[in-house]
């Protein structure tokens, strides 16, 4: 059988052990303040998650850019060149167009490529809901399955990642567009923490709001008991530079749930999914119940 890669972008938050032991590449989205850009890699080289999240904490504005099809082109002739498929799971497109790039870079290749497969996804999940789909390929493919059989199990199971999740304050949510101004600043006034979970496209949705950081943290836990499903991936949690509070949340969610500590992965937001939520922000990231949410169809 054809050897495949699995490759994804920088949103998808897995640290360099999980992406050593899956065997998972990525391609960096960018981000830039003070007219300088900088890759947002996983690894942090730019600067620190503190130094970063310090930089919001003192008001600087940073941007984040998506991978162009150039990154997507020079990442999968990587492995094609080497006779290798490519099985490409993106951020959701309700937040980047890193998908629609690896789609361009799809269609270039394949004249350069005509007897390889280039299977490109868009994972409607974001930070480590998406590295789940990757590890969970990377599994099936060590266990023989075809790049077709990992490639279909994303698709279908894409739904039932879940994301649960609140932010310290709403100040950079606006700032990006994500919230809007009045919902801003009456959260910011009443100690507002919304309560934010992913829908089917991946759009981030204020679901409940909860008055401050410690309720807000209990709540959170409580809706990852009830929709959280025992699997072999373990739980995520993602912080913004909060790590006590990262602790909290894990602990809540132990209390609550037949799960041990060491069935969690703890690491950072990256510099991608960052930049919008700023520092403070919490996310849990599981295999659960369907997600049927679907945000754009309740708008109309």
């Amino acid at each position: 059988m054809k050897k495949f890669a699995i490759l994804t972008d920088s949103c998808c938050d897995l640290t360099k052990d999980l992406r050593d032991k899956y065997d998972i590449d990525y391609t960096s989205m960018h981000y830039s303040f003070d007219e300088k850009d900088y890759v947002a890699d996983l690894d942090w080289t730019a600067r620190s998650p503190k130094e970063f999240y310090d930089l919001m904490r003192q008001g600087v504005r940073i941007k984040s850019s998506a991978v162009n099809s150039a990154a997507y082109v020079e990442l999968f002739e990587k492995y094609l060149s080497q006779g290798m498929d490519i099985l490409s799971i993106s951020t959701t497109s309700a937040l980047s167009n890193s998908v629609r790039a690896s789609f361009t870079a799809r269609d270039q290749l394949l004249e350069k490529y005509p007897q390889a497969k280039i299977i490109c996804i868009d994972s409607c999940c974001a930070c480590t809901g998406l590295g789940i789909l990757c590890i969970k390929a990377s599994m099936m493919r060590e266990e023989g399955k075809t790049i077709e059989e990992a490639a279909g199990w994303v698709k279908e199971n894409a739904k039932y990642i879940n994301q649960e999740g609140t932010v310290d304050k709403l100040t950079w949510l606006k700032q990006a567009g994500r919230v809007s101004a009045l919902s801003a600043f009456f959260g910011g006034l009443l100690n507002i923490k919304p309560l934010i979970i992913s829908d089917i496209h991946g759009y981030n949705v204020a679901v409940e709001k909860v008055k401050g950081r410690k309720a807000s943290i209990v709540r959170v836990a409580e809706r990852v008991a009830d929709e959280y499903v025992a699997n072999d991936f373990g739980i995520f949690i993602n912080h913004a530079d909060c790590l006590g509070d990262a602790i909290d949340l894990r602990n809540e969610i132990m209390a609550r749930l037949d799960v041990k500590q060491e069935d969690f992965h703890m690491g950072y937001i990256g510099p991608a999914i960052g930049a919008s939520v700023g520092p403070g922000m919490m996310g849990v990231y599981f295999y659960g119940k369907e997600v049927t949410l679907d945000s754009k169809a309740k708008e109309e």
